[in-house]
This record gives C-alpha cells, structure tokens and sequence, in this order.
C-alpha cells in the first residue's frame, strides 16, 4: 500500500525522523490505516513554509510504502523516445520550453523535430546578453527572450505553476532531471533551476534531439509560411540573421512557439490572416525590489537563520482590475529584457542558490483589450488586425520607459516617493547592472497603470508590513509577463482554422504562463500533431 501524509513541524525539527516517523504513525491512524507489524519506508515528497500568524512552521510530505519497496521517483514518469526515422518531420518555430518540450513528444512517435531558433546557443547568447548590460547593445534576435532555450534561460528557471490540469507536471520535473536539474525540484514546494544552472540542461536537451535525428537552425528567423496548393500551412520560409540568407524548410506541420515577445510574428500573421488572431488580457507594471534581509525579515517574522531566501506572493483589486506580483525573485536580480535599441524592459532573475543581497518581483496591472486607447487601435487597423492593439500599446511603453532612461540605464523612483508623486534624490544600491536614472514614473506611466500601482502598493503595505518602504526602488517597465495577441486554434486538435497545418503553442501563442506550463503545452500541440499525422 502506498499513501500520502503530510506532517508539521518546527524549523529545528526538519531532520527529526524519530519525531517524524511518530507523527507520521500518528496520521496513518487518522486516515484509519492499520500498519501495525509491517515495513514502512518514508519517501520525502515535499517541503513548504508557512510563516503564518507569527510562527514559522515547515509542512512536510512523504509517500508511506507500507509493505513494500518504493519505485525510482526519479524516472517512473520519463517516456521511451525514439529515433526520428520515420517519414514525417514538424517544424518547430522557437526553443523555448514549448518548442522543446514538444520536440520531444513528437521523437516519442519518432517523428522528426526540425527546431528554427532565430537567436543564438546559450554560450553566444550570454555573451550577447552581457553586452546589454555593458555596451548598451540590443542584439534584436539574441537577448533575454530570443535565443536557445527561450525567455527563461537567463531569466532564472522557475518550475512552479498552478496549471495542474494541463498536464503531468511531474514528467516535466523528471525529464528536467533527466538532462541536468538538481533532483531537488521534485520535491521543493516552489522549485527553481536557476539561471546559472538551466543553461546547461538546455544544451544536453538540444544535444539529445540531435543524437536521435532532429535538427537544429540557429540565427534563423521565420520571416513567412510554405503553402501548399490547398492553403495549408506546409513550412516556413526562413533568413539567416547574420548572412541575409533566405532559405525555405519544409514539414508535414508547423508547430509555432515563438514567444511573447516576438512582435514580427504576430504582425506577419496579420497580414496574411486577420481571422488567426484575437486580442487577450496582459499585464504592466514595475519591478519592485527590495534588500533581501527585509523581504526575510517580514515574511519569517524575524526569524532568518537556515531559511534561505523568502518568497511572496501579493494581489489585489484595484477599480475592477488585478494588481498582483508575478515571477517574484528571492535574492535575485533586475536583468533587460529589451528585444529592441529604441526600448527599455526589465525582469528579474536569480542563480540556484537565491544568495543576492536583494529581492524583486514584478507589480503588474492586468490589462484588458477594452483599456487600450483608441490611437493604438487604430495602428493596429492600419497593420491589418485591431487584435495587434495591445501590442502597438506596450511598444508604446516601452518606448517611452527608454525616452525617460539613459542606454539602458532604467528609469526608476523609490517606493515612498512614487506614492508622494516627487523625484527621488538618491538611492540606495541595486541590482540592475546597466544603472538606473531618476524619473517621476507616477507622472508618465499611463495613469490607468500608475494609479493602480499606487492603491495596490498601500493594500499590500497594510497586510505585508514593511512592503512599502524607502528602501523599496521601482524599476520601469515589466511589460512581457504575457503577450497580448494570442493565436487562435482548434480546442481540441489545436491547430489554427485560419492557416490549417499551423499549431500555435506556449507563452507566445497565448495559452501558458512560465516554463512548466509552456512545456506541457508544447506536448499537448505536439501530441495533437502526432495523432494528425497518424491519420
């Protein structure tokens, strides 16, 4: 027999197995369950904090085997992937967890995966990626969201989701495993890669594609579509960025993961079918960051030793809008995530070991198609789909954060001067490498956005004390929490009934949010192929 249970203790009893071991005996007899006179083998599951009420407290699960032998928790979930030999290919738009995690679904039906990436491998790309912060160069195809393994790479590898219903999220887990990541993300609460170490997995990922037959095109950009003569979607036309070279790849079926961030996409679909698009709710904001000791010290109520670095999670309604923090990053850092010169974006992110002295997370206001002013929707007319409004609308932001920075330098203000509209004279030290400059972001912000921030920021100081704090430094702007424009297809064969033999998936086709949930829509889209193909 086999059960769950999940026992309380203290932080100082975390290693305790005698106490273990007698509260796991004591709820086995809550759940009715005899196992007296029989092996029992505890399989630790789960660690989560609970710094509620004043008191810390660590909640632990186990998996009880009750007489008999645990499996391989490791590996029981890992698929048999198959050489790519058969006679049909797909070709994948993008490496980010999507375009991978898809590739390898498909090499389960020995389907050959043919992966169009238009930035750089992890080691040029970091290169490119450090010349942001030093040169002040946006490499517009190789940066923080384009690039081998896609947005979260270099942008820290955080695993949590609550998208339980998309798929098997522990198969996600195991095949991260299975290439690289510390085994311990199968038992964190909200487990976490970390930029330092996710690019290495990538690379064994897209070393193992090609050890089974798939293929690789960096520097490539998907710039249109083959069709066949009955319209269908029948590959891609492609350039090289470095040489201009033009060059076309066929398949069977284009799986596109592109993600949120690649505008280009999203207006080529426009001019070629309106009806493929439709615009979807987004968010925008500030990074708000803090010193790490503070975020401890309020969320552990002073209690710091041995807890590392502490999460939080804040939401709120505002005049009938969420206001909320996304991608919160312990002891990490604010990175740019600009894909364009004209532009400044920020984010954040942080190494496996969360030991920065700082602490950031996204403060966005979700963003309705209904709230984006009428001149972006008529750009977006002019550009063939009013769809493309929200993102003429964060271009605009964009733009406009880079008119009040300097380079890359980003505009910022402290928390209690964004609150009491003036300047801020100083700052204190931050992590964001390119520098920051002084700005009144409660004046330019577009105000359905400033506004929001404000009351946000004092709900949330009321019910996290300490919050909202002259040590706290907004950085502008966080724009690409998601994308605004998602791609429309079929609910159940997910493929697009505009452009057939097109199968839009993840972040950039607008139906996930972070790596797992991206990861396990790109083997839903891949699986939907598949089956099409077996037809």
């Amino acid at each position: 027999m086999i059960t769950d249970v999940t026992v309380t203790v203290l932080p100082e009893d975390e290693k305790n197995m005698a106490l273990i071991q007698k509260l796991v005996s004591s709820e086995l007899k809550n759940k009715r369950i005899d196992a007296r006179g029989q092996k029992q083998t505890l399989v630790f599951a789960k660690k989560s904090i609970d710094a509620r009420h004043g008191k810390l407290k660590l909640h632990l699960r186990y998996k009880v085997y009750i007489g008999e032998e645990p499996g391989d928790e490791k590996t029981s979930l890992l698929p048999e992937w198959k050489n790519a030999e058969g006679k049909h290919s797909v070709v994948i738009v993008g490496s980010g967890p999507a375009g991978l995690f898809g590739a390898l679904k498909l090499m389960e039906k020995g389907i050959r995966p043919v992966i169009v990436e238009r930035g750089e491998r992890t080691g040029e790309r970091k290169r490119d990626i450090a010349k942001i912060s030093t040169a002040d160069l946006v490499n517009s195809d190789s940066n923080y969201c384009f690039g081998e393994g896609g947005a979260g790479t270099f942008s820290d590898g955080k695993l949590y989701t609550r998208s339980n219903k998309r798929g098997d999220i522990g198969k996600i887990f195991q095949i991260f495993v299975r290439f690289g990541a510390d085994s311990r993300i199968l038992t964190d609460a909200h487990p976490h890669i970390g930029t330092d170490k996710l690019p290495a997995v990538i690379n064994a990922m897209r070393d193992f594609i090609i050890e089974k037959g798939g293929e690789f095109h960096f520097n490539t950009r998907c710039t249109g579509f083959i069709r066949s003569p009955e319209g269908a979607v029948a590959g891609i036309q492609a350039e090289n960025v470095k040489t201009g070279e033009g060059l076309s790849i066929k398949g069977d079926a284009v799986l596109l993961a592109t993600g949120h961030s690649a505008a280009d996409v999203y207006r080529m679909i426009a001019a070629i079918s309106p009806k493929a698009l439709e615009a979807k709710t987004f968010a925008v904001g500030v990074r708000v960051e803090h010193p790490r000791e503070l975020i401890d010290q309020i969320q552990y109520h002073g209690k710091t030793e041995g807890m590392g670095a502490a999460e939080y999670r804040l939401v709120t309604q505002v005049e009938d809008r969420g206001v909320y923090s996304f991608c919160m990053c312990p002891g990490g850092f604010v990175v740019p995530s600009a894909t364009a010169p004209d532009e400044i974006v920020v984010n954040g992110m942080s190494a496996a070991g969360r030991n920065s002295k700082w602490s950031n997370a996204a403060i966005v206001v979700e963003t309705r198609p209904e709230d984006i002013p009428e001149e972006f929707a008529a750009q977006a007319e002019k550009a063939g789909s009013k769809a493309l409004a929200g993102l003429f609308f964060r271009s605009y932001i964009e733009q406009e954060t880079k008119r009040h920075g300097k380079g890359q330098a980003a505009p910022a203000q402290r928390m209690n001067d964004f609150l009491a509209c003036r300047e801020s004279k100083d700052f204190p030290p931050v992590s964001y490498t390119p520098g920051i400059v002084s700005s009144r972001l409660d004046s330019w912000l577009p105000e359905q956005i400033a506004g929001r921030l404000s009351e946000a920021f004092l709900e949330f100081g009321k019910n996290m004390k300490g919050y909202v704090s002259k040590d706290a430094v907004l950085i502008a702007s966080e724009t690409r929490t998601s994308t605004p424009v998602r791609i429309l297809r079929g609910k159940e064969n997910c493929e697009s009934e505009a452009l057939p033999g097109l199968f839009p998936a993840g972040e950039g086709a607008g139906y996930s949010g972070g790596i797992v949930s991206s990861a396990m829509d790109g083997e839903k889209v891949a699986a939907a192929i598949a089956d099409k193909l077996e037809e």
